[in-house]
């Protein structure tokens, strides 16, 4: 290989025109999906102190949040649902006419066109806030399974184009596909959170979700963060199980491992930018230490660089919108 001065690689850097042409890796607009949190009641629009420009829904005033969506030609969007009563069970999840089986009809019918993902999960609909059965204080993986089944199958049913268990229970993914494909769904794909890890991170979600646990934590069943070869093994039962879609939860602090699952595996890849991700940089850009624009458009494009198909981001509106000034 030559050398300097024959060689200089500051020589495609010099405008931005040159930038742009040998530019390797790209957010786009179609790469997006927005989460959404949608509570029980009516007449709710309430903005989340940790999540700022976020909001909470009640089902009547989602309308206009999924057009504007749909507008900016956001693809896709996740729902989490918040319900007024909460039990050991978590039975509200998978009532035919819950919160999030109320809000799919609605955005079905305003925007068609949509695509409709929910999460499939218990711990925003249990008393305790655990994400499965409790028995004798721990969470019994394989009672909660009959439920994730019950709860997937009655999105879909509603309406939901796609559902995305994140509880981590061992064999969730299997059980679901079971469940829809005996019931005629066997065209619906599932986003499985197939490493989902157990992170310091999620602190804003779960004051969004009110989903803090009120005992213990998520650790025995969510991913020990120091673990990576874990996260393989998890990803390929996910995937042997019937997952369309793999995911890797949080991303800022995991880009390694999601690019070992590019490396390792040939299914669409989803990264899930979480909360405390979303916070921070708000916080930092509230004070002026950081370009806001500039630090997100940065970090979305180094979770598509590191091999993600697709981003879950509280920040996908304003990604939009920039994009277009682009």
């Amino acid at each position: 290989m030559a050398s300097f001065p024959q060689i200089r690689l500051r020589r495609l850097r010099r405008t931005e025109a040159l930038r742009s042409m040998v530019r390797e890796n790209h957010i786009e607009v179609r790469d997006l999906i927005y989460p959404i949190f949608v509570v029980e009641g009516k007449g709710i629009n309430e903005e989340i102190v940790s999540m700022p420009d976020v909001f909470r829904y009640s089902p009547d005033n989602l309308q206009p949040v999924v057009e504007e969506v749909a507008k900016l030609k956001i693809p896709a969007i996740i729902l989490f649902g918040i319900p007024k009563n909460k039990d050991e069970f978590g039975s509200s999840g998978y009532d035919p006419n819950g919160v999030i089986q109320h809000a799919i009809r609605i955005i079905k019918k305003t925007v068609p066109e949509l695509v409709v993902i929910t999460d499939v999960c218990l711990c925003e609909y249990t008393s305790h806030g655990h994400c499965g059965v409790i028995d004798h204080q721990e969470v019994d993986n394989d009672q909660t399974l009959p439920l994730l089944s019950r709860m997937a199958l009655s999105h879909v049913e509603a309406g939901a184009d796609m559902v995305a268990p994140s509880d981590m229970m061992d064999g969730r993914v299997k059980a679901i596909r079971e469940s829809l494909d005996n019931k005629g769904f066997n065209h619906i794909p599932i986003m499985s959170y197939a490493a989902k890890y157990s992170s310091a991170f999620y602190g804003p979600f779960r004051d969004a979700a009110e989903s803090t646990p009120q005992f213990g934590d998520r650790r025995a069943y969510q991913m020990d963060p120091p673990n990576a070869r874990e996260a393989l093994l998890e990803v390929e039962q996910d995937i042997a199980e019937g997952a369309d879609i793999v995911m890797v939860k949080p991303a800022m602090a995991y880009m390694d491992i999601i690019r070992r699952v590019r490396d390792n595996f040939n299914q669409p890849i989803a990264a899930y930018n979480v909360s405390g991700e979303y916070s921070m940089v708000k916080a930092a850009a509230e004070r002026g230490w950081i370009d806001e624009k500039r630090v997100v458009l940065e970090t979305l494009t180094a979770m598509k660089r590191a091999g993600a198909d697709m981003i879950l981001t509280y920040h996908a509106k304003d990604v939009a919108k920039w994009l277009k000034q682009l």
